[in-house]
């Protein structure tokens, strides 16, 4: 097979925007945000300034870091401006999130020529007419064409040859896999493996025991670039669901609760919205130390109340929290629901309340909503406790990177 899948990733995208608007940032180090990094330029990065990071740690780590407020409708327009260029060249286009997309190019070059002459093409539109720096990675599959683009950063292009593609993907770090956060990082580290090739090499049921036996087989099988999946066009949503980086703070109810129902209003109106509702409610917290809990729980009927979800989220976060009593710090937390489904016609309750008046005072806050814009209304819980440094705006952005 012909290495035709291209990963198009705009590099450091909100900030680099940023600095496109306002010349005079250029080659400072800035961050999106204030009380918590939402985007770091290169420039930031280098002193390790990340996403997530508290206000307060980036400025020690550096100084001299300015930070900007943030232009949330400019991300919009130049984020679809850029996949739009990608959309020029092929009608096969998958968008993953509001700064990338995959691209198969296979039945279009004999219009437009190699592929890797298509990926230049694109990234001297994008910084022409956008002025904006972009990364591609070209493959034979969308894994290793994501990995290529990572390994173009900043602002380049890398295509691998199918003939020598383990060569090049062996002597990667196992970092750079898809699926492979900071915990997983850590528990290969411990039994020596570091580069992909040292994965790929480990007896399948080892890897299984030590990561589980879905992510261990699915692990192995990239290793080796056994990736069968194809483009899609049009993604169907099997889940919705939001997540707030935290920082660091305590693992306590004042801090947890309105970040969940904050999280809750999000999803609850995307799912009304789309007359969807879920079975299937999942959290994740994530600890001070980077250890990540997944909790959840499914019913027979399904759900799309806000306070609702609000409610389950945080009884499971309680039991997430009464069985890790020494972890007294939290940086995330996320809500996902799934099992979705069109029919609304059924919601479930809890004891608290009846759902009937619960479902009337939703589609009253969306209606509102809808004429006069989010902030036009809100829930007290969620308005009166809202966690000001997060900008409303980039969630909106954040969530688009969510089924």
């Amino acid at each position: 097979m012909d290495a035709t899948i291209l990963h198009a990733d705009l590099d450091a995208f909100y900030a680099s925007v940023e600095q496109l608007l306002a010349p005079a940032l250029r080659g400072k180090p800035i961050a999106v945000g204030g009380g918590v990094v939402l985007a770091a330029s290169y420039e930031a990065k280098a002193f390790g300034v990340q996403s997530g990071m508290s206000g307060r740690n980036a400025r020690q780590l550096c100084p001299q870091l300015i930070f900007v407020s943030g232009h949330f409708n400019e991300y919009q327009r130049l984020g679809d401006e850029a996949i739009q260029i990608v959309s020029d060249y092929t009608p096969l286009v998958e968008r993953i999130s509001i700064d990338e997309a995959f691209a198969d190019v296979a039945g279009c070059t004999h219009l437009f020529g190699p592929p890797a002459e298509i990926a230049r093409t694109i990234r001297r539109r994008v910084r022409t007419e956008l002025g904006l720096p972009i990364s591609v990675g070209v493959a034979r599959t969308k894994h290793l064409a994501k990995i290529a683009s990572q390994v173009a950063k900043p602002d380049g292009l890398v295509v691998v040859d199918p003939v020598s593609e383990l060569d090049f993907l062996h002597d990667l770090p196992v970092g750079l896999m898809w699926g492979v956060g900071p915990v997983t990082q850590a528990r290969l580290a411990e039994v020596e493996v570091r580069t992909i090739g040292q994965l790929a090499q480990m007896p399948g049921q080892s890897l299984e025991r030590l990561l589980g036996s879905a992510a261990g087989e699915k692990l192995a099988a990239l290793s080796w670039n056994r990736d069968p999946r194809e483009i899609k066009t049009q993604r169907r949503a099997r889940s919705a669901g939001a997540q707030a980086a935290l920082g660091l703070e305590p693992a306590e109810q004042r801090i947890y609760r309105p970040a969940l129902r904050h999280l809750a209003d999000r999803i609850g109106t995307r799912l009304r919205a789309r007359s969807l509702s879920g079975r299937t409610v999942s959290i994740r917290v994530r600890f001070a130390n980077l250890r990540a809990v997944t909790r959840s729980v499914t019913f027979d009927t399904p759900i799309a109340t806000t306070i609702v979800l609000a409610e389950i989220a945080e009884g499971l976060v309680r039991a997430v929290l009464a069985q890790y009593p020494r972890e007294r710090k939290i940086s995330l937390l996320a809500i996902q629901v799934s099992h979705l489904a069109k029919d609304e016609s059924v919601q479930l309750d809890l004891p608290l309340g009846s759902s009937v008046m619960r479902g009337a005072a939703d589609r009253a806050v969306d209606t509102i909503r809808e004429r006069f814009g989010r902030e036009s209304i809100g829930y007290g819980s969620v308005v009166l406790n809202s966690r000001g440094s997060v900008p409303d705006a980039f969630r909106e952005l954040a969530e688009q990177e969510l089924p």
